[in-house]
């Protein structure tokens, strides 16, 4: 069974002012009926996003957005354990940085945990731990992370679940004339350096973590497919009918 790596973010777990809970369920549909087919592990963000809805504290500061990852990873992971209970699928919390992947020891404890926890049908959910982690070993993002965990973790696909449905040659947010690149066998420095931020206030990456993530497993000869989380029609076409009609390959 192929093991893929699916990543969410913040702008997809909340309209900016609520959880989107509907489209929270609509992830749990989707996971279940693609783990019939692929072993998968989830890297989620949100921990910061649902930690403000709580408790309306800024996140002006390293220290305030730490306590308000802390307050939110557990509703988080509540969350994620009622829209997927219907399913008879229990969801298992590990919380790694980039300091994880610097220690061959540390990334092969985390590798050990993520084995057993698929041979035994549990679903791994992943976020950065953002509560204690300082600056310097913190990736910043989940799409940096995720990539590690794809290749660390012996995947054979990221897919990011996004709010486009993949990779433009302009900025479809604002072009409307922007064309949809559906495959990319490498990038130029200049599109890893582009200056392009995510829409959603408590985002943290953007498109330009996402080439970052494609670069790092195309380069590792491992693939990633960039699509919409707003409507999965696309990813599960990719993954269930290997049917490429939206969505960017990379590799």
């Amino acid at each position: 069974m192929k093991r893929i790596v699916i990543k969410v973010g913040s702008a997809l777990l909340s309209d900016g002012e609520n959880l989107a809970l509907e489209r929270v369920q609509n992830l749990a549909t989707f996971i279940a009926e693609i783990r019939k087919r692929y072993e998968v592990i989830l890297v989620s963000s949100g921990a910061i996003v649902i930690g403000y809805f709580t408790s309306k504290l800024e996140k002006n500061s390293l220290a305030n957005r730490q306590a308000l990852a802390a307050i939110g990873q557990p509703l988080l992971m509540n969350i994620y354990r009622d829209v997927f209970t219907p399913f008879n699928i229990t969801p298992a919390q590990l919380l790694l940085c980039a300091e994880d992947f610097d220690s061959r020891q540390k990334t092969q404890n985390a590798k050990n945990s993520i084995q057993v926890l698929l041979r035994n049908q549990f679903l791994p959910i992943i976020n950065e731990n953002d509560a204690t982690g300082i600056q310097e070993i913190l990736f910043g993002d989940n799409d940096r992370l995720s990539a590690h965990i794809t290749h660390y973790f012996d995947a054979d696909l990221l897919v990011i679940l996004s709010d486009i449905y993949g990779y433009f040659d302009k900025d479809p947010h604002k072009y409307q004339d922007a064309k949809l690149r559906k495959t990319i066998q490498n990038l130029t420095q200049q599109e890893l350096n582009e200056d392009l931020s995510p829409h959603m206030k408590f985002a943290t990456g953007g498109i330009v973590t996402k080439l970052q993530a494609a670069d790092f497993l195309m380069k590792k000869g491992r693939k990633m497919f960039l699509t919409s989380g707003f409507d999965l029609n696309s990813a599960y076409d990719f993954l269930m009918h290997n049917k490429h009609t939206q969505g960017t390959l990379f590799g």
